[in-house]
């Protein structure tokens, strides 16, 4: 159990139109604003039923710092992260599409990903 936990705040997604979509890539930067490290980062378009590898390889997310995803194709994913405790938070239907997201990880937000 955690002592406090973290969330996932994203902050903008852009929609293009479907044919677009295909196309355009994103750069996405995720912030931790958390106490803890996030330790493992998961996408998987919604429609597959299994989550893609690590996006953060041998990296770790430690607090107050942050990480970089470039080139995610558009799609909708969900994303799972896992901090340094092994508690998994998970987002469903994040809409990546063709800009620069940041992605901001707070201690309360993922208390509510986690349900706590």
């Amino acid at each position: 159990m955690k002592k406090a936990a973290i969330c996932l705040a994203l902050v903008s997604a852009c929609a293009f139109a479907a044919d677009a979509h295909a196309a355009k890539k994103s750069d996405v930067t995720v912030h931790n604003k958390s106490e803890w490290a996030i330790n493992h980062f998961f996408l998987s378009p919604i429609d597959d039923e299994q989550w893609g590898s690590d996006q953060l390889g041998d990296e770790v997310i430690n607090k107050g710092e942050e990480f970089t995803l470039t080139g995610v194709p558009c799609d909708s994913y969900d994303v799972k992260l896992v901090d340094e405790d092994g508690d998994e938070c998970v987002v469903e239907e994040v809409d990546i599409c063709g800009s620069d997201d940041d992605w901001v990880i707070t201690d309360e937000d993922l208390l509510d990903c986690e349900g706590y």
